[in-house]
């Protein structure tokens, strides 16, 4: 195992522990939920009276099973160890810690939210996913002209709206709705610190290498734009690209894997119309 991966190893592991607290120590005694497995599983919790780690882990393995199609061998290594990291620190939490019961349902809220977010952002960071929604994300928006990102909404959506429901419970559903909110901030400011997408220039000596490992595996297309150093006395090529926040370290250790002096810029893209999907 090379430094790369005992590093990724090590993020979702404290990841995954941030995961963890979030939800034991804010959002279940408040009995707020939050998105993905961790929302389904305390939702399983609630209806089954089943541990809140079991019930992640018994979502998590079908969902994983259905998807080894679409995720890489290495990948799916990673994201195996965050479901057994997670759900494992879960009941640990639940039943050896006495945290401090939070009374002030904001305070729960916000920091169930921090925790949250900083826990699926460090294991994102990693290459790896905290599995369930962000699975059935990939499957769906490989097949359909939805992005990954407009799935998972849908999906946490049905998660809460599902639960308001249950229990009869509307005011639970807008303080859900601000975990999520603010987890998805966190997310994206541990990732790269933007909105949902990017913006990304590589200038490489191998674009046509990079430009079909992009359409290939991250199922994107782009543009190649020809140009010239400074001093006019070498052809560069830049690949322009558009892509999710959440597959920015993906593309990363595509294009440095391919080239490891390429340089990537990565900037904000505040506003986009249409589709930065492959072509048919």
């Amino acid at each position: 195992m090379n430094k790369q991966e005992i590093k990724n190893f090590i993020l979702i592991t404290i990841g995954s522990s941030f995961l963890a607290a979030g939800v034991v120590f804010f959002l279940y005694p408040a009995k707020i939920i939050t998105g993905g497995t961790p929302g389904l599983g305390l939702l399983a919790h609630y209806l089954t009276d089943i541990s809140i780690g079991k019930a992640m882990l018994a979502i998590n393995i079908p969902l994983l099973i259905l998807g080894k199609g679409y995720l890489k061998t290495s990948f799916a290594i990673r994201t195996i160890y965050a479901m057994l990291v997670t759900s494992i620190m879960v009941d640990l939490l639940v039943y050896y810690v006495d945290f401090p019961v939070i009374k002030s349902l904001l305070i729960a809220t916000l920091y169930g939210g921090v925790c949250v977010g900083l826990g699926i952002g460090l294991v994102l960071k990693a290459n790896a996913s905290a599995g369930g929604t962000t699975i059935i994300a990939r499957i769906i928006a490989s097949k359909t002209q939805l992005k990954p990102g407009s799935v998972i909404m849908i999906l946490d959506a049905i998660i809460i709206i599902s639960v308001g429901i249950i229990f009869k419970n509307f005011e639970g559903v807008l303080w859900s709705i601000i975990s999520i909110y603010v987890s998805s901030i966190v997310i994206d400011k541990i990732v790269v610190g933007g909105i949902s997408e990017k913006l990304v220039n590589i200038v490489s000596e191998k674009t046509d290498e990079i430009s079909m490992a992009i359409r290939n595996e991250l199922d994107r297309d782009g543009t190649i734009v020809s140009g010239q150093n400074l001093s006019r006395e070498h052809d560069k090529s830049i690949v322009f690209v558009v892509i999710n926040v959440k597959s920015i370290i993906q593309l990363r250790e595509l294009v440095l894997g391919i080239d490891k002096d390429a340089l990537m810029i990565i900037m904000e893209a505040s506003e986009m119309v249409g589709s930065s999907r492959r072509y048919q």
